[in-house]
């Protein structure tokens, strides 16, 4: 990396920009709700899952408008189009607090949701890849790297304001961030350059034919890359989601069940670390397949050597350091196989039915624990989880050689 002085005056300036900011959006948008939501629901007399549905529907709006704020950073820059998405943010979560009425209350995530499709990952990586072309992959892995530690300040802070400032207090304080450190952080700070501009629609013929030229984002390779990325996206929200339960009835103590849930976080950090040491030795689409193969392998071990201890740890920091890679895939792929022209609104594309999943997910796991076991449950994951090893492997290598 340059140094510090150069980083904060060239372009890489948008690389601590946006580690920055990964942290603040998806701490403040992504993991509070499993926190504040039970406040909410009793503070209206609602259920647990009508307040969840909020959040859930965040997800679903995220999903709907990612292509659209890709294109837009396409055209317009990362810079306008995150910042309003954070000002989006904060006056949904400011006025989420006063939303008595259920129609004011879906508003306010309404708002929210279109802050998420704004502000995290897949804009972020759009706004790298617009700055530095076809190089932006190193970049990306070291956002999502700082992006790993959004758990460690998110619920920690949202738990100490619970306790300080009540729930309604706790949003009025994410509001404030959001409006008057990562607005002004995107809108000022990050950079202008652009390395990938818009060309027109009509590519040259001599430019589609060239020798491993990018794909286009159309037909089997595409359709194979959002359907492995959807159906991971349901597997880790559904996993994530009920994995503390899982363990909780299988006879760990609550104690060691949150330390357990605890190796998830630094497994991920670590594997973000290696992947940015070793960026650019090995294609994405490696790293993707040995990921999910290693999920495959963490799933079937917790479904069939049972809830102990040490196989539950050595879950976590498996699904854990396998889905840090994941994150960076779901960035890198897109760019090695169909190029930085255009990236943004493709990345937008892969994302949306993975965020309708990942809004599902929770509910359908939940209801098929209940119908069923937990081993079953787990062992349908690993199956899940085989068909995105499928889907990976289906997409040819040479062809998308970065």
């Amino acid at each position: 990396m340059p140094s510090l002085p150069s980083a904060l005056a060239g372009p890489q300036r948008a690389v601590l920009v946006l580690s920055f900011t990964q942290i603040l959006c998806w701490g403040i948008l992504i993991y509070p709700p499993v926190l504040t939501m039970p406040h909410v629901a009793a503070a209206h007399g609602w259920s647990l899952a009508t307040a969840m549905a909020g959040f859930s529907l965040a997800l679903v709006t995220s999903g709907l408008l990612s292509p659209t704020i890709g294109g837009l950073i396409d055209r317009l820059g990362g810079n306008r189009v995150m910042a309003l998405g954070a000002l989006a943010g904060a006056l949904g979560l400011g006025l989420l607090p006063f939303a008595d009425a259920i129609l004011f209350y879906v508003a306010c995530w309404l708002l929210i949701g279109a802050a998420m499709a704004a502000t995290l990952y897949d804009p972020a990586f759009a706004t790298l890849t617009r700055i530095f072309g076809a190089t932006a992959r190193r970049q990306i892995t070291f956002v999502t790297f700082a992006g790993g530690f959004a758990s460690t300040v998110g619920w920690p802070a949202t738990h100490l304001l619970l306790d300080h400032v009540g729930w309604r207090g706790t949003y009025w304080v994410f509001a404030g961030v959001m409006a008057l450190v990562v607005a002004p952080l995107h809108g000022l700070a990050l950079p202008r350059t652009i390395a990938v501009a818009p060309l027109p629609a009509a590519l040259s013929e001599s430019a589609t034919a060239a020798p491993l030229a990018p794909l286009k984002p159309t037909g089997k390779p595409f359709l194979l890359l959002a359907a492995a990325f959807a159906v991971y996206a349901f597997i880790l929200s559904g996993v994530t989601s009920n994995l503390l339960a899982m363990l909780t009835r299988g006879g760990i103590d609550a104690a060691t069940v949150v330390m357990i849930g605890a190796l998830f976080g630094p497994a991920q950090v670590a594997s973000r670390m290696a992947d940015f040491v070793f960026a650019g030795r090995t294609h994405p689409l490696w790293i993707a397949r040995g990921a999910t193969a290693l999920i495959v392998v963490a799933l079937l071990g917790l479904a069939l050597s049972g809830m102990s201890v040490v196989v539950a740890a050595l879950f976590a920091i498996a699904f854990g350091a396998a889905n840090g890679v994941m994150t960076i895939a779901r960035g890198a792929l897109p760019l090695v196989m169909f190029g930085p022209v255009g990236y943004g609104r493709v990345i937008g594309r892969i994302a949306r039915p993975a965020l309708f999943v990942q809004a599902s997910a929770p509910f359908l796991v939940a209801l098929a624990i209940g119908q069923f076991s937990d081993r079953i449950v787990l062992a349908s994951g690993a199956v899940a989880a085989a068909l995105v090893l499928t889907c990976l492997l289906a997409i040819e290598v040479r062809r998308t050689r970065g």
